[in-house]
């Protein structure tokens, strides 16, 4: 998932853009208050003056002349935050206001790509792939009911697969609407094709929506990316970039954990991986048609206890659907 050259000049143009429109902004708000309070304009242009000032000074070999200014220039600046607060106006009013103050809308930070660049980097390449086009088939408002079965009730639950899936449906609901302020984490458990997936899709579809960052991947194509960022020296810079986002993007959603070729190598990631993300308090739903005493068998008994301890884990029961819509003709 690394970034083309064109993709990478994309995301450059629009923080050119963005610090344009930041520095329109200011010249407006600059401009306001000149004509609200016409003195801060004198007491700006003092601020130029005494510092033009110190600088000839300096060069005349005047010693003194840096604290004099210093102290001239916190005199004139405080002169002149009583005058913007008199008027009602945050003492900021006139600095330049950023999108991302960590790298003030140039994408890095200490010669590195900041979190806002990465964002930027993940939400191109979603619009890019297909991920977009799932989503727009698989959410909450095409997700049906009429798949699951409404006669039988399921044995130690009391309620019927269709009862069932609309008490999980709802966890999922809640689990978006509490997500910007406790960023849970859930496991759906099932057989193949009873809708693990497709609930993944509806929490995916409606994070995205509200615009948090939300990396999706099969556990194979997870696996695979912590392989070639171990392993691989000439991996790509966007494959480094994708390993730390998966660490650190507001929700990670890992499908079909299980279905991977696993090893001492995997377990450990995945530990790793989870446990990371717990600390970071981020996000992270994960499905797979392992249960719980599989998982431990698959992936030693920490990753099973973090799941355990800190995820909401929701079976889901019913009949493969697909098996349904293919004997419908809906596939």
């Amino acid at each position: 998932m690394a970034l083309s050259n064109s993709q990478y000049d994309a995301i450059i143009r629009e923080y050119g853009r963005q610090q344009l429109q930041n520095k329109h902004e200011q010249d407006k708000r600059v401009a306001e208050i000149y004509r609200v309070i016409p003195a801060v304009r004198e007491l700006d242009e003092a601020i130029t003056t005494t510092a033009a000032d110190a600088g000839r000074r300096l060069l005349a070999g005047d010693d003194q002349a840096l604290p004099r200014m210093r102290a001239s220039l916190a005199d004139l600046r405080e002169q002149k935050e009583v005058l913007l607060r008199s008027k009602g106006y945050p003492a900021d009013y006139m600095e330049m206001h950023y999108r991302c103050p960590d790298c003030r809308d140039t994408g890095y930070v200490d010669g590195k790509k900041c979190h806002c660049f990465r964002k930027a980097q993940m939400r191109l390449l979603y619009a890019q792939s297909n991920i977009e086009e799932v989503v727009r088939r698989e959410n909450f408002s095409t997700f049906s009911y009429d798949y699951y079965d409404d006669e039988k009730v399921l044995p130690g639950i009391g309620r019927t697969a269709r009862e069932h899936m609309r008490q999980v449906t709802a966890v999922c609901r809640q689990f978006v609407e509490e997500f910007g302020e406790a960023k849970g984490n859930i496991l759906l458990t099932g057989n193949t094709g009873v809708g693990k997936t497709f609930l993944a899709n509806c929490i995916a579809k409606e994070l995205m929506d509200r615009y948090y960052s939300v990396i999706y991947l099969s556990s194979g194509d997870l696996f695979d990316i912590f392989s070639k960022w171990k392993f691989d020296s000439q991996a790509e810079e966007g494959m480094k970039d994708m390993y730390e986002y998966i660490l650190d993007c507001d929700l990670l959603v890992i499908d079909d954990l299980g279905t991977e070729l696993n090893n001492s190598f995997t377990s450990s990631q995945l530990f790793y991986c989870l446990n990371e993300r717990l600390n970071r308090k981020k996000g992270t739903v994960i499905s797979t048609n392992l249960s719980l005493n599989a998982l431990r068998d698959t992936y030693t008994e920490r990753v099973t206890s973090r799941i355990m301890s800190y995820y909401r884990i929701l079976p889901v029961y019913g009949d493969d659907i697909r098996l349904k819509k293919r004997r419908e003709g809906r596939e």
